[in-house]
């Protein structure tokens, strides 16, 4: 069956595909041995790609990486009908029935499509169905799905995407600073104590030490207290996040581009160096920022 099988733009031949590879004795040995856990991290690393491409707006590579979050969906769908759960059809009917139900305004009724998209429709569509099934099974994975307010936030997502999620979930209910400028006092106030439990003299220069005489200590030198610290790291990154929420920025997407201008400037004090006949590790940290605010000033006159 699989030496007849030639691409296609059905999506009938990607599930034929999928089936052979994971038909025992004749399939992929590879594929075989796969199941929904040693799967479900290249799913997200497609969704990842997904996204990386669309930042650097490429639409040939695009392509092709939605083509592999595709394969993603036919794959789980595959392993869930191999166990009686479910088939991709009831995936797409189960995401269609989704779709024209929370969409009454374009789908509905002659009443509904008259009025229009109100105000807050969508949570109320949401809301209605999590109460309609407030505690259910799932047949395939044999888990119970709690219907707290905060449960239905996946914990796989990105930790900031979550952060951002479980925020606007309790804001919902009225949990929320109510000003932008109290986000700030929080995030200030977090920041305070990460500082307080690193200690004034971490990571000061003799030149700036005003709190005491000896050497700064070394990060590796806080152990009795790396958990606390983690912690109220942890808090500021969440008082961030909420920040973002507030701002209507997604957190990921502002720190790829930061990322990608780091890797921009930094390409750019590497370069400079080069031209001096140097190398990073032959120069030191005054010479870099110096380039570095070279590779500043030239992106902010648009050089």
């Amino acid at each position: 069956m699989a030496k007849d099988i030639r691409p296609s733009r059905d999506i009938s031949r990607l599930i034929e595909i999928m089936a052979a590879l994971r038909t025992p004795d004749t399939g992929c040995p590879w594929d075989l041995a796969q199941n929904f856990r040693s799967i479900a991290p290249y799913t997200i690393e497609e969704a990842y790609e997904v996204a990386d491409a669309i930042e650097r707006g490429d639409l040939g590579d695009l392509k092709d990486e939605l083509g592999d979050l595709l394969l993603q969906v036919v794959y789980h769908a595959r392993m869930a009908e191999e166990r009686a759960a479910f088939r991709f059809g009831d995936v797409v009917e189960a995401i269609t029935s989704k779709m024209i139900r929370r969409h009454p305004h374009v789908f509905g009724t002659p009443e509904e499509r008259t009025a229009g998209a109100a105000e807050g429709f969508w949570e109320r569509i949401k809301a209605e169905e999590k109460s309609a099934g407030a505690l259910r099974s799932s047949p395939s994975l044999g888990s119970v799905v709690a219907r707290s307010l905060l449960a239905e936030v996946p914990v796989t997502l990105p930790a900031l995407t979550r952060a951002v999620k479980l925020q606007d979930k309790a804001a919902k209910v009225g949990f929320d600073w109510p000003n932008i400028g109290q986000v700030f006092d929080k995030l200030r106030e977090e920041l305070a104590e990460l500082e307080l439990e690193i200690g004034p003299d971490l990571g000061q220069t003799p030149d700036n030490r005003t709190h005491s005489k000896s050497p700064p200590p070394d990060v590796k030198g806080l152990a009795p207290n790396r958990s606390k610290i983690e912690e109220e790291f942890g808090d500021v990154m969440l008082a961030m996040a909420n920040l973002a929420r507030h701002l209507k920025i997604d957190p990921e997407a502002a720190l790829r581009g930061a990322n990608q201008k780091f890797i921009r400037r930094f390409r750019y004090v590497e370069e400079g160096l080069a031209r001096r006949g140097k190398s990073p590790e032959q120069s030191d940290l005054a010479e870099m920022d110096a380039l570095w605010d070279e590779a500043k000033k030239a992106e902010r006159s648009g050089g």
